[in-house]
């Protein structure tokens, strides 16, 4: 692999409220595309605004971060309702990620749901062939982030629809190539962090939570922002990868 994307979550706050100590500023200079929060799981209109800038300064791709809508869980509570109903809250979330990267100049440059709502459209054909037809018809050509192993890239696929594989940084692995999706993650280091994903990227592989060795297809790696000690994850990530001549720049570049 000569060249990968790295993105992160951005923008998760609202209002006065923080989530854990990441710091939006520090690490947009270390990714190449940003997940920003679209206000149901976080986010408010002025932080997207500032978040978006920020994103636009940086010469970072603008991703809208649709979440179910769950403050207080913060969108890593998995929702009972109908797949119509959490389509619409994600048309209804990237529309507004969008107007505000056409304010700022710029333009919306993927769709990545966030937690919970990720992980039930990986997992749900129904919602899923509904998520892929809104983005069919209003956004044919912006790629969608997704699990390889997910439903979701399956039938964005085969409807011909741009995607973008993930490798999950922070993350462990199922022997089924799926994350161990979680709620709270502990403190990591990030010196293996950096290990981990210069493996994924030179030889395709990642090492289950079971041991054994499962292959992985990407073309960007995430690592999210309420990790603890996220900024230094960011910058081992960006440091190894450097090292290894992996040129880190947008899917849209690659």
């Amino acid at each position: 692999m000569q060249a990968v994307d790295i993105n992160c979550d951005m923008g998760e706050r609202f209002g006065v409220w923080r989530l854990g100590g990441a710091d939006d500023a520090a690490l947009m200079s270390l990714i190449s595309s940003a997940n920003i929060a679209a206000g149901f799981h976080a986010g408010d209109p002025d932080l997207i605004a500032s978040t978006v800038a920020l994103a636009v300064e940086n010469g970072v791709a603008i991703g809208a971060h649709p979440g179910f809508p769950d403050l207080k869980g913060f969108g890593r509570r998995r929702m009972e309702g109908l797949p119509e109903e959490f389509v619409n809250d994600i048309v209804y979330q990237v529309g507004a990620v969008a107007e505000f990267a056409r304010r700022s100049g710029d333009a919306l440059a993927h769709v990545k749901p966030h937690g919970a709502l990720y992980m039930e459209l990986a997992r749900s054909e129904a919602m899923s062939a509904l998520f892929i037809d809104y983005m069919r018809m209003a956004r044919p050509d912006t790629p969608i982030f997704c699990m390889d192993v997910s439903h979701t890239c399956r039938i964005a696929r085969e409807a011909g629809h741009p995607v973008v594989r993930e490798f999950f940084a922070d993350r462990d692995y199922g022997e089924d190539g799926a994350i161990v999706f979680t709620r709270r993650v502990g403190a990591l280091d990030p010196a293996a962090i950096a290990d981990k994903v210069l493996k994924a990227c030179r030889e395709g592989r990642v090492t289950a939570v079971t041991g054994r060795e499962v292959d992985i297809v990407f073309e960007s790696v995430c690592f999210h922002s309420d990790t603890p000690g996220s900024t230094e994850i960011a910058r081992a990530i960006r440091e190894r990868l450097d090292g290894a001549g992996i040129d880190i720049r947008p899917v849209s570049q690659n």
